[in-house]
């Protein structure tokens, strides 16, 4: 049977990891403030559940400001609701249509508490890579019934290794880089 393992589909999964890791990190606070802090919430609106992207213009005029600028003034105080609720220990000051969010500067413990959550978010993304490693480890095992010579198995579970340690390789660049920002005073 011809060699038809694709390492590259398991690398794009692996890296899928990556990708879904770098945009947990971005809902972390660190000291700066940052739009992307604010991906996560979502807001009543209409009838369902809309993410506040789309029902507010999110800007950052200075380093420890955020300023939520509400499209539709019915919705203002849902918004409000929804960021007082969103556990980021943010609190909005209402101006009109526009929610100036002030970022307090983070104490010592809190800063030790989000490297601990940016450590269990990198873990996780471990875990996911890992789990597409098993996978091609698993259609490679499969393969080798249907034909496939035990070298070239044992060649692509070699590529297979070095593609899953260099994610995890990225991954701890990742969270260290993460956790100097938000330890950063």
């Amino acid at each position: 049977m011809a060699d038809d393992f694709n390492l590259a589909d398991y690398r794009k999964r692996m890296d899928g990891a990556v990708t879904a890791l770098r945009s947990e990190f971005g809902g972390l606070r660190t000291g700066r403030a940052s739009a992307s802090l604010l991906d996560k919430i979502t807001v009543p609106a209409y009838g369902s559940e809309m993410p506040l992207n789309q029902v507010a213009n999110i800007t950052v005029p200075e380093a420890r400001m955020l300023v939520v600028n509400v499209w539709d003034k019915t919705m203002v105080a849902g918004v409000e609701k929804a960021l007082r609720q969103s556990n980021l220990g943010i609190n909005p000051v209402m101006d009109g249509q526009t929610l100036r969010i002030p970022m307090p500067p983070l104490t010592e413990e809190r800063r030790r508490d989000l490297t601990k959550v940016a450590s269990g978010y990198a873990e996780n993304a471990k875990v996911a890579v890992r789990n597409v490693r098993r996978d091609a480890m698993d259609a490679l095992k499969k393969s080798e019934k249907d034909g496939m010579s035990e070298d070239e198995r044992k060649a692509h579970e070699g590529d297979v290794q070095k593609a899953t340690d260099a994610v995890i390789s990225e991954i701890e660049k990742a969270l260290d880089a993460k956790s100097a920002e938000i330890m950063q005073v």
